[in-house]
C-alpha cells in the first residue's frame, strides 16, 4: 500500500515548494522510490525537481486522439503507451504532470485519465506526493477520493487563513476521506501560531499545525529557477519540513 500524500492551497502560497521539500526530505530519508504527480495544468513541479516536463497526459490523450488506432492496439493499449512515455524518471523519484486538457475550460477526460494513472501507479510506490492545482477548485475535481495525509498550505494573510477553512469545508463537502490533516502556514515571521489559526485548527480537528519561516535563500532558489531538492539540509524551512516528514 502507498502512503499518499496531497497538497492544496490557493495561487502564490508554497504549496510547490511545499511538496518539492516533502520529496527532497522522502529521498533522504531513503523511503523510495516515490512518485510525485503534478495535477496541475501549468505543471510547475518539475521545475521545483530540477526536471523538465515534455509529455503529459493531456498531451498524450492528444496523441492518441490525432493518431487513432490500428487493428493491432486498441485505443487503450495507445493511451498506456504515451502515458509511460509520460513518466520522467529520476533519482529516488518518478514525476508525471497532468498539463492542459484537451479543450479550454474542459477537464474532464484529463481527470478520470489522472485519476486512473494514481490507482495503477500508486501501488508500485511506498510514497505518493501529489501537487494539487491552485485555487479552490482543485479538490472539485475528486481527482482523488482518500488520502494518508492532507495538507492544506497557507500564508499568514486573514485571507490566507480564511482561505484555508473554505479548503477544509470543501473537502469535507466533497467527501474527501483522509487519515490526518495537516495546516501548513509558510513565510512566518516568528514561530508564534496566531490565534485566528489556533481557531481554525480546532475548527478542522488538524492532527498537525507546520510553521514555516521567511526564508531569503528559498526566495533565491524560487527567483533562480533552481531546484529544491538542492536546498542545503540546514536551511530552517527544510529542517520543519524534514521534522514534518518524519511523521509519516
Amino acid at each position: 500500500m502507498s502512503y499518499m500524500i496531497a497538497v492544496t492551497g490557493k495561487g502564490g502560497v508554497g504549496k510547490t515548494t511545499f511538496s518539492s521539500l516533502i520529496i527532497k526530505n522522502l529521498i533522504n530519508s531513503g523511503k523510495t522510490p516515490v512518485l510525485a504527480i503534478d495535477a496541475d495544468p501549468n505543471s510547475c513541479l518539475d521545475a521545483a525537481v530540477g526536471l523538465k516536463v515534455t509529455n503529459t497526459i493531456g498531451r498524450a490523450r492528444e496523441d492518441v486522439k490525432q493518431e487513432g488506432t490500428s487493428p493491432n492496439i486498441s485505443t487503450k493499449e495507445l493511451l498506456q503507451m504515451k502515458l509511460n512515455e509520460s513518466l520522467i524518471e529520476s533519482n529516488g523519484f518518478d514525476l508525471i504532470a497532468m498539463g492542459r486538457p484537451e479543450g479550454a475550460g474542459c477537464y474532464c477526460y484529463a481527470n478520470n485519465v489522472l485519476k486512473s494513472v494514481i490507482t495503477e501507479l500508486a501501488g508500485q510506490y511506498p510514497y505518493v506526493v501529489l501537487d494539487n492545482e491552485a485555487g479552490l477548485e482543485n479538490l472539485s475535481r475528486r481527482i482523488v477520493q482518500k488520502v494518508n495525509m492532507m495538507v492544506l498550505v497557507s500564508d499568514n494573510s486573514n485571507a490566507g487563513l480564511d482561505t484555508l477553512k473554505r479548503l477544509y469545508e470543501l473537502a469535507v463537502e466533497m467527501e474527501i476521506e483522509y487519515d490526518k490533516l495537516a495546516l501548513v502556514i509558510n513565510r512566518m515571521r516568528n514561530d508564534r501560531i496566531p490565534e485566528k489559526l489556533e481557531e481554525i485548527k480546532n475548527y478542522t480537528k488538524a492532527d498537525f499545525i507546520v510553521l514555516l519561516p521567511n526564508n531569503d535563500e528559498i526566495a533565491e532558489f524560487a527567483e533562480t529557477s533552481r531546484s529544491f531538492l538542492e536546498l542545503t539540509e540546514n536551511n530552517p524551512v527544510n529542517l520543519k519540513v524534514s521534522e514534518f516528514a518524519g511523521c509519516f
